[in-house]
């Protein structure tokens, strides 16, 4: 008796989920498909994490990322990581050892940075530091400091400045570049693609000709070129808007052309004739008819778009065509990994590298699983 009870309440259980499935919205498939997907599920977990940590960046660093948080006395300075036991024992709160610089005739008068292993510095949290502004308001306090001198998990630069704030910095400046980018880019695919895939037509090969010529255009002799028509005079921030700029109007041709496909083909179906049957213009339809069809499209091409902002801004900062000190980046704190003395030398320059690579990784795999979960033709059971 228990067994056929048993069996009876698994069938309507079955029965519940598959009308949920039949009866499902289309951003509820794709969330369903898109969690069976592990991977994805973990890349976005770290993308979302990468995403905090560069929104809060001010909050989590605890010295000012540019030359004014800089420190002096701790110049190329290695990672100082914090410990909780070593030979005079244990502590219960983490610390640093306390740094002493000195020069004498046996380091040729170099300064050489020594530690003081009988004199202890505690991590404390939530320290009162440097003053930033955090969605329009004004904070002095941070995650983390030292109760004496500094601590810099991530080690110094050559200036003194901290690397793990820069990298924080770096991460928030990059992410805002390729959002720019990307929203400038959507904007103009949408627009081109939908009104040249509506109309067709003379219309729609003129704007294939502009859309082939710009995807022709090549990216290094272009960038290069504006970088000599940048002038030395502009401002960090009328830089950061310019590269935004350029990048997200070279980047709309690829969604245009999509956009353009599905909508000579969904232009002729039988929803779009009765709205326009009914009176309905050309852009209500547009917008309420046929861009909706293919929202989810639309979605997976800007998380798929997003990496390669991230990597075009990183190789012209890189190369040194994009953003510029004291803008903090993540092409332009990678600048500093190009000499051979950082390579046998400093290697803890390279650890934004690792962020650069775990951030552009997280975006792939989303985006594949995204466009893997919008595919209804995927094989998704």
């Amino acid at each position: 008796m228990l067994a056929f009870w048993g069996k009876k309440q698994d069938k309507a259980v079955d029965q519940k989920s598959k009308e949920a499935y039949f009866t499902a919205s289309q951003s509820q498939l794709i969330w369903t498909r898109f969690k069976s997907n592990k991977t994805a599920m973990f890349a976005a977990y770290v993308l979302m994490f990468l995403v905090l940590i560069g929104l809060f960046a001010p909050f989590l660093s605890p010295y000012d990322p540019t030359i004014a948080g800089r420190d002096p006395d701790y110049q190329n300075g290695a990672p100082q990581i914090p410990k909780f036991c070593d030979e005079n024992g244990c502590s219960v709160r983490p610390f640093l050892y306390t740094l002493e610089r000195s020069r004498s005739i046996e380091t040729n008068f170099r300064w050489v940075t020594t530690e003081n292993r009988e004199k202890r510095r505690h991590l404390q949290l939530f320290v009162e530091g440097w003053e930033y502004k955090l969605f329009g308001m004004k904070f002095n306090t941070h995650l983390f400091g030292a109760d004496e001198g500094g601590i810099h998990i991530f080690g110094t630069d050559a200036a003194g400045k901290d690397i793990f704030s820069r990298t924080l910095h770096a991460i928030n400046t990059s992410l805002a570049v390729g959002t720019l980018g990307v929203f400038i880019s959507f904007v103009l695919a949408l627009i081109i693609g939908g009104v040249s895939g509506y109309f067709g037509g003379v219309f729609d090969g003129v704007m294939q000709m502009i859309t082939d010529a710009v995807r022709t255009v090549p990216s290094i002799p272009l960038f290069m070129a504006l970088a000599a028509f940048v002038p030395d005079t502009w401002s960090a921030e009328m830089r950061f808007f310019f590269i935004s700029i350029i990048l997200g109007l070279i980047g709309w041709p690829t969604l245009a052309r999509r956009v353009r496909t599905h909508l000579l083909v969904e232009r002729n179906q039988d929803y779009v004739l009765a709205a326009q049957l009914s009176g309905a213009s050309s852009s209500h339809v547009i917008r309420k008819h046929l861009l909706p069809s293919f929202t989810s499209y639309i979605i997976v091409d800007l998380v798929i778009s997003f990496p390669y902002m991230v990597l075009s801004e990183t190789a012209l900062s890189f190369i040194g065509l994009g953003l510029k000190d004291p803008v903090n980046s993540l092409g332009v704190m990678l600048q500093n990994v190009t000499s051979a003395d950082v390579l046998l030398n400093y290697q803890w320059y390279f650890i934004p590298v690792i962020f650069f690579i775990t951030l552009v990784l997280a975006f792939v795999f989303v985006g594949d699983g995204l466009r893997d979960a919008a595919d209804p033709y995927g094989g998704h059971k």
